[in-house]
């Protein structure tokens, strides 16, 4: 899977209108069957009408993975953004794995608008298995207005063994670094001395967070 950064400037999530307030639990079935529906209008008013339900959040998610219509996933995006909390971060996560570029990447958006409520996943993102995911993760804290942002940066550069994932981490500080953050830019280009991309990206890190 190719590394994919989240743009820092993403083009704005689709504008929904109010969610229609359902008359009874009993709209919920109806709603979730018509994300199915045919029709994309259909599916992207449902989605419209699921926003700010939690119990419905699994099913956006789900519907994510297999919508191709680009404004209705914008639809779906937007919902869960505004549904917030667990229940939306733990729909987008999985995304995070997907070979599609656009899924991850509006994940990413959705997400670093939820930082208190992903936050409790970013120790286990930054230390999962794949080299793909712990990048995405690392671009997300490029995103992500976070009080724990620099302790988890320091962390991958300090400790990461895949040189995309530090080589990310550095891409990251030299847009939000600060001084506190030199020593473990030098851990990292010390533990990579023979990667001359390393050495760059830690060179081009230092200069920006020194010239800020």
């Amino acid at each position: 899977m190719a590394l994919t950064k989240a743009p820092s400037a993403q083009r704005a999530l689709h504008a929904v209108e109010p969610a229609r307030p359902a008359d009874d639990a009993a709209a919920l079935p109806a709603l979730l069957a018509r994300l199915h529906a045919a029709d994309a209008a259909d599916r992207r008013g449902a989605a419209r009408d699921l926003a700010g339900r939690a119990e419905a959040a699994p099913a956006l998610g789900a519907r994510l993975s297999e919508e191709a219509d680009p404004s209705v996933r914008s639809v779906l995006f937007t919902s869960l953004a505004r549904t917030g909390g667990g229940a939306a971060v733990a729909a987008l996560l999985p995304l995070l794995r997907s070979e599609e570029a656009a899924l991850r990447n509006g994940a990413i958006e959705v997400l670093a608008r939820l930082p208190d409520a992903v936050g409790p996943h970013l120790d286990a993102l930054l230390a999962d298995a794949d080299d793909d995911v712990r990048i995405f993760a690392v671009n997300l804290l490029g995103e992500l207005p976070h009080a724990g942002v620099p302790q988890w940066l320091d962390r991958v550069l300090r400790d990461e063994h895949a040189v995309n994932v530090v080589a990310a981490a550095l891409e990251v500080l030299a847009e939000v670094g600060t001084p506190a953050a030199l020593g473990a830019l030098a851990a990292a280009r010390g533990r990579f001395a023979d990667d001359p991309f390393i050495g760059f990206a830690a060179d081009l890190a230092q200069a920006r967070i020194e010239a800020a």
